[in-house]
């Protein structure tokens, strides 16, 4: 079997781990992801639609915690984009990831400070317009995972954005073990996503009722909100997600359909969620692998024992020893 560790953009910024964290909004904090760079990884501040200054202060707490790259999601859909790269390219980030749209207009600025640019993608035709724009990488991610998601598995989109690319391609969704990314480097990624393995670490800022939530959390206790509105997210059910889920099933009976009415049920609830604990109302966003996760440990320890079971089991030299 020929494993494809080769990742030039992993090289350069120095990762002792071919394992990044998911930009994951209002958990993605800086302090989390100075961790996950401080440990080996590559940490990522999630922004959403978060103005300048948030992110600023964000990353200088990033700052303060490691020396080590880290990188900074950014939502292209949101109203403050322009002063968020502005930050972006103020603050020396050595990284973007971007989600929901086109990083394309502002690529050059950000190839000419140097930082890699690597967006996610649902799709291989997403994944090859992407690198016909000239992204760095792209991060292929099924909709096992946590928050939104597009229509595709891992197992099945990951090997034909492989086939589809020439970029380094890392996979994301459904991994929180060394047989995840065993199975994702088999597949041809050279390199694994994780969000939801990084919430119950000890690093992490979540409100411990998420945490709770994710470690109690069974292999069925995740649902879909917005498969009919459009605005597909995975979370865990509650109150508030089955609400919404039969809402949206309650307007697509009717003549006139009121989706709008309906997406306003999830506003400020992932907020609501993460800093709050909020057990009714809040959007506890997290992928399908919540039923693995029992245990809360540092993010040096979740980091070491995925690669060192994944080299295992591909009979590869762990080199981090």
């Amino acid at each position: 079997m020929t494993i494809k560790l080769e990742n030039p953009i992993f090289e350069k910024l120095g990762m002792k781990y071919p394992i990044v964290e998911g930009g994951m909004t209002w958990a993605g904090t800086g302090a989390l992801a100075a961790a996950v760079s401080e440990a080996g990884g590559l940490g990522f501040i999630g922004t959403g639609y978060w103005h300048g200054e948030d992110v600023r202060r964000e990353v200088r707490r990033a700052k303060e915690l490691t020396d080590k790259p880290f990188g900074v999601n950014v939502m292209l859909m949101s109203r403050h984009i322009r002063e968020v790269f502005d930050v972006i390219l103020e603050e020396g980030v050595k990284v973007v990831a971007t989600g929901a749209g086109d990083p394309s207009p502002f690529l050059d600025e950000l190839h000419a400070a140097g930082i890699v640019v690597m967006p996610v993608v649902p799709s291989t035709s997403l994944a090859k317009m992407m690198e016909r724009k000239g992204v760095d990488a792209v991060i292929a991610e099924g909709m096992e995972s946590g928050g939104h998601i597009g229509q595709m598995t891992t197992m099945a989109l990951v090997p034909q954005v492989v086939d589809a690319v020439n970029i380094p391609v890392i996979a994301a969704g459904g991994i929180a073990d060394g047989r995840g990314a065993a199975a994702a480097l088999a597949l041809g990624a050279s390199g694994i996503q994780m969000g939801t393995r990084f919430l119950t670490s000890a690093e992490s800022e979540v409100h411990e009722n998420f945490k709770k939530k994710i470690l109690k959390a069974r292999d069925i206790d995740t649902i879909i909100t917005g498969n009919i509105c459009g605005s597909r997210a995975r979370v865990l059910k509650n109150k508030m997600a089955k609400e919404y889920v039969k809402k949206e099933v309650e307007e697509l009976q009717k003549p006139a359909p009121d989706y709008e009415t309906v997406e306003k049920l999830e506003s400020g609830t992932l907020r609501a969620a993460v800093q709050q604990g909020d057990k009714d109302g809040g959007a506890f966003m997290a992928g399908q692998i919540s039923g693995m996760i029992n245990d809360e440990k540092p993010v040096a320890q979740i980091l070491d024992e995925i690669w060192s079971q994944a080299t295992d089991i591909l009979g590869i030299e762990n080199t981090t020893k």
